[in-house]
C-alpha cells in the first residue's frame, strides 16, 4: 500500500512535470471537440464524373450547418463531382480531400441566378451564376487539395484566332461567389479554367486566402484570380495565379445594395502570370478603397504590372506597393492595358461620370520590364496627388511585334480610350505632388522612335526629382527630363 509521504512525492513529481511543460512552451489540454464528418458519397453523391451531383452536396451541407458542433463536409478524393450551384454554410469546412475534383456543369439550368455574359468589361457583372456560392455565412472554410475545374473552353462559342483569345458564348457562371461572410478561410485548394470571374468575395469581412492556386487558360477573357469587392479586413498570401484576366484586383463594384468600402487588405508573397494586370485597384470604384497593401510579389507576366484605376464616385487612397518585381507587354488589341509597367489613372468613365481621388500612394522598392510607360495619369474632373516612387526602376524595351506608342484608357466614353502617346520611362499628367525618388529608367536593345524621356511631365505642379538614374531614349532629344 502506498504510504501519505510517497503520494505526496507523486503529486509533487506532477506539478513539477506540469510546471517544465509551461516553461517549455507545452500545456495540458484537454482534446478539443470532436470533428463530424459529412460524407457527401453518403448523402446521394456519386463522383463518377457523369451525374449531377448537386443535390447530394446540398444535403451534406445543409446537415453540417445544423450540426450544433464542428462540421466537417468531406468531398473524398478518387473521384469527379460534376455540380451546378452549390450554397455553403456557415460553421462548416467544406473539405476538397487528396485530389477530389469538382466539375463544372456546362448546362445553365444547373445554377442558380445564371444570367447572360457579355464583353463589357469589369461593368458587365456577367453570369450571377456560380459553382459556389455562400450568402451571410460566418466561419466558414473551404480547404482541401483538391481542384474546381471550371471547364472554360466548353463555355465559350469560339476561337478569335486574329484577337486571339476566345468568345464566351450566352452564359458562362463564375468559379465562388461569396457575399457578405465574416470570418471566412480558403486554404490550399485549386481552381481551374474559370470561365469567369475566380474567387469573388463581395462584402465579406475578416478573410483570409493562403495557398490557393489558379490555373486559368491566359486566352479566356474576364477570368479575374481572386476579386475582393466591398470587402474588409482580408489576407491574402502565398498564393500562385495563372489566369487570363487581372490576378488579384479590389474593386468596388456597383450594386443594388450598399456592402461598403474596401479597406485593410493585405497581398503579399503571391506569383502571379496574367495577360492583364498583376496587382490592380477598380475600374469599378463606387465606394472608397482604402488602406491596401501589396508587398513581396512577383507579377511574371501581365499588360500592366501595377494598376490602380479610378473611374467612379469613391476615392482610393493610402495605397502601398512594396518589394514587387514585374513583367509587362503587349498583346493583342482587345486585350486591356498596353503594356504599361505601372498605371494609375483616375479619369471619367463616361461625360456625365464625377470621378473621386486618387491620392497617397506610395510605391517601393518596385523593378522590373516592361514595353511601356510607368504612368501616373489624371484628368481635368480628378487630379492625381501625392504620390511618391520610391527606387522604382525600370527597362524599356520592345518585345513584342504589337503596335506600340499607345496608352489604355478604358474603359471611359469621356476621353479617347486608346490614346497614341510617345513612351517616356515615367509620364506624369495632370497630377500633382509627385515624388521621384532614386528611380532609374534603363533602354534595351529596340528602341523605337516613340521611346522619349526618362521623365516627361505635363500639367503637373509639385514635381521632385531626387537622384534620378537614366537619359533620355534618343540623344537626340537633348535631355532626360521634359516638363511642359
Amino acid at each position: 500500500m502506498p504510504t501519505r509521504r510517497n503520494v505526496l512525492k507523486a503529486v509533487a513529481a506532477c506539478a513539477g512535470i506540469a510546471a517544465f511543460a509551461l516553461l517549455r512552451g507545452f500545456a495540458f489540454q484537454r482534446p478539443g471537440p470532436q470533428v463530424k464528418i459529412f460524407d457527401v458519397l453518403k448523402y446521394g453523391a456519386t463522383g463518377n464524373g457523369k451525374t449531377l451531383d448537386s443535390a447530394g452536396f446540398q444535403r451534406a451541407i445543409d446537415e453540417a450547418a445544423a450540426y450544433s458542433g464542428k462540421a466537417q463536409v468531406l468531398v473524398r478524393g478518387g473521384h469527379k463531382y460534376v455540380v451546378g450551384t452549390i450554397e455553403l454554410k456557415g460553421s462548416i469546412d467544406f473539405h476538397l480531400a487528396d485530389d477530389a475534383e469538382l466539375l463544372a456543369s456546362t448546362k445553365s439550368e444547373d445554377y442558380r441566378g445564371g444570367l447572360t455574359g457579355t464583353l463589357k468589361g469589369d461593368t458587365m457583372a456577367a453570369a450571377l451564376g456560380a459553382v459556389i456560392m455562400a450568402t451571410g455565412a460566418q466561419g466558414l472554410k473551404i480547404t482541401g487539395t483538391g481542384t474546381l475545374q471550371g471547364r472554360a473552353r466548353e463555355f465559350m462559342t469560339l476561337y478569335d484566332e486574329p484577337n486571339e483569345w476566345w468568345i464566351p458564348g450566352p452564359f458562362r457562371p463564375k468559379m465562388f461567389v461569396l457575399t457578405g461572410c465574416k470570418d471566412l478561410e480558403v486554404r490550399d485548394i485549386t481552381f481551374a479554367e474559370a470561365p469567369n470571374w475566380g474567387l469573388h468575395m463581395l462584402g465579406c469581412d475578416g478573410v483570409l486566402v493562403d495557398n490557393v492556386k489558379v490555373h486559368n487558360l491566359l486566352d479566356v477573357p474576364n477570368c479575374d484570380g481572386i476579386d475582393p469587392d466591398h470587402s474588409r479586413n482580408v489576407e491574402i498570401k502565398n498564393c500562385n495565379l495563372i489566369c487570363g484576366d487581372d490576378g488579384v484586383v479590389i474593386k468596388c463594384s456597383r450594386q443594388p445594395i450598399d456592402y461598403g468600402e474596401c479597406n485593410n487588405i493585405y497581398v503579399h508573397d503571391c506569383v502571379i502570370e496574367t495577360q492583364d494586370a498583376g496587382l490592380k485597384i477598380g475600374t469599378e470604384t463606387t465606394s472608397d478603397i482604402h488602406d491596401i497593401r501589396f508587398e513581396r510579389c512577383q507579377i511574371k507576366t501581365s499588360s500592366r504590372g501595377l494598376c490602380i484605376q479610378l473611374r467612379d464616385e469613391g476615392n482610393i487612397y493610402n495605397i502601398d506597393y512594396r518589394d514587387i518585381t514585374f513583367t509587362s507587354r503587349f498583346y493583342s488589341d482587345p486585350w486591356w492595358g498596353r503594356g504599361e509597367a505601372i498605371s494609375f489613372t483616375a479619369i471619367p468613365r463616361n461625360a456625365t461620370s464625377k470621378p473621386g481621388a486618387l491620392h497617397h500612394v506610395n510605391v517601393q522598392n518596385v523593378t522590373g520590364h516592361a514595353e511601356n510607360s510607368v504612368r501616373i495619369c489624371g484628368s481635368a474632373q480628378s487630379r492625381v496627388h501625392d504620390v511618391t516612387l520610391d527606387r522604382v526602376s525600370v527597362a524599356l524595351d520592345r518585345t513584342t511585334h504589337y503596335k506600340g506608342a499607345l496608352y489604355d484608357n478604358r474603359p471611359t466614353t469621356a476621353i479617347t480610350a486608346i490614346e497614341p502617346h510617345d513612351t517616356p520611362g515615367f509620364s506624369i499628367e495632370h497630377a500633382d505632388n509627385v515624388t521621384l525618388r532614386n528611380c532609374s529608367v534603363a533602354w534595351g536593345a529596340n528602341v523605337p522612335d516613340s521611346f522619349s524621356y526618362a521623365v516627361e511631365a505635363k500639367d503637373t505642379t509639385g514635381l521632385k526629382i531626387e537622384g534620378l538614374q537614366g537619359e533620355a531614349a534618343h540623344a537626340s532629344l537633348g535631355k532626360a527630363v521634359s516638363i511642359s
